[in-house]
């Protein structure tokens, strides 16, 4: 398989690192006090010494921007550590089988255990080297033969992450430090019933019904720029507790996996093209016909069932949160609170008040991990690469 995906060789250009490591910008000074840039405030002196020492100047190299998707009760978070399956550590073994030889990898976010990603963003540096004359480099890799060759190695494991694209970028490209937006989402299930068996770890369970409407008034009061510090976790390294949270959103959505209902078949059937006569078209969808349609019966509790055999669904809401960067744990803890107003336990003046108090012993108890997913990191792109 990898003697085949090195057949391809790069045409892309190499890039020189510039004289100075380009750093995000520093926001002027409010009411006297320095806020720091986002981006920047989420790393701490030690990590970024750490991160520019490895900034390796060879020009050699190339570095790669990487997409990837993963299950994330399946990790120990996504940061590298010892004695415990992580994200990064997974995907630098699958380049290390690709290329012959170690490599770093730097995520944009650093997602905590459990929390999934549709698309978390990294960056890898690769020198290639020829297996027939050891020493020999060669051209950089077309970006879509490192696709393939890492998912190759990725989905000989557990099948539990893949690289969903792949592109070359200059040198001074970090994936952390150049991102511009970052979108998560929260999913929860609300309902007497128990999560379906293909829902279990990916969404939080809340068995009382949820006012969709004082959820999305309480949405609101809490975009925009304010100290979060009421939803920011104890363990937060962050040098400020200021954020500019762009969008807080709670959608009513289809629930996981969805399948149309006999009526949305029927709906479908008959808004599509009348390209078959009625009875042509009773012919060849038994739903038509009335035979499977009456499948809502009172049970002996005299409530509504969808029929023997068929799951009750739960009504799915999805909380979207997007902003430059986020402190430790804020998503999490503002959907609590998001969900305490949907249950009754909060009203929306609360949320003011808890905003206010800046104290995150005030806030609501935090969602749990499973139902978050990292879904974009935007970048602006360079063109000629």
């Amino acid at each position: 398989m990898t003697d085949h995906l090195l057949q391809e060789d790069s045409k892309h250009s190499r890039y020189q690192l510039p004289e100075s490591i380009q750093r995000p910008s520093k926001v002027a000074k409010i009411n006297g006090e320095d806020f720091t840039d986002d981006a920047e405030q989420d790393e701490g002196e030690e990590e970024r010494k750490l991160v520019e020492k490895n900034m390796n100047p060879n020009p050699r190299l190339q570095r790669y921007l990487v997409a990837i998707e993963y299950i994330g009760t399946r990790f120990s978070g996504a940061q590298q550590q010892s004695n415990c399956r992580t994200v990064v550590g997974v995907l630098e073994d699958a380049f290390q089988k690709f290329i012959g030889q170690p490599v770093s990898i730097f995520c944009s976010s650093r997602t905590d255990a459990g929390v999934h990603a549709l698309s978390n963003v990294c960056h890898v540096d690769v020198e290639r080297i020829s297996k027939r004359k050891p020493g020999e480099v060669l051209p950089p890799h077309e970006p879509s033969v490192v696709k393939r060759a890492v998912n190759h190695f990725l989905q000989k494991n557990d099948s539990d992450m893949m690289v969903i694209d792949v592109r070359c970028v200059p040198f001074d490209f970090h994936a952390r430090y150049k991102a511009q937006e970052r979108t998560y989402f929260y999913r929860l299930s609300t309902g007497k019933e128990p999560l379906s068996t293909f829902e279990k770890d990916k969404a939080w369970h809340v068995p009382e019904e949820l006012d969709l409407l004082a959820m999305q008034k309480a949405c609101k009061i809490l975009v925009g720029r304010h100290d979060f510090s009421s939803f920011r976790a104890a363990a937060c390294q962050a040098k400020s507790p200021i954020r500019n949270l762009d969008e807080l959103t709670v959608t009513e959505v289809g629930s996981s996996p969805y399948f149309p209902t006999v009526t949305e078949r029927e709906q479908s059937n008959f808004a599509a093209e009348d390209s078959f006569s009625p009875l042509n078209r009773s012919k060849i969808d038994p739903c038509v016909s009335g035979s499977f349609n009456q499948l809502n019966v009172q049970n002996s509790d005299g409530e509504v069932s969808q029929g023997f055999g068929i799951r009750k669904r739960n009504r799915c809401f999805v909380v979207t949160a997007r902003a430059r960067s986020f402190l430790y744990h804020q998503v999490r803890l503002l959907v609590g609170v998001l969900k305490a107003v949907g249950t009754g336990d909060l009203t929306v003046p609360d949320v003011e008040r808890i905003l206010k108090v800046k104290t995150v012993t005030a806030a609501s108890p935090m969602a749990p991990a499973c139902g978050l997913y990292l879904g974009h990191v935007k970048y602006d792109l360079p063109s000629d690469v």
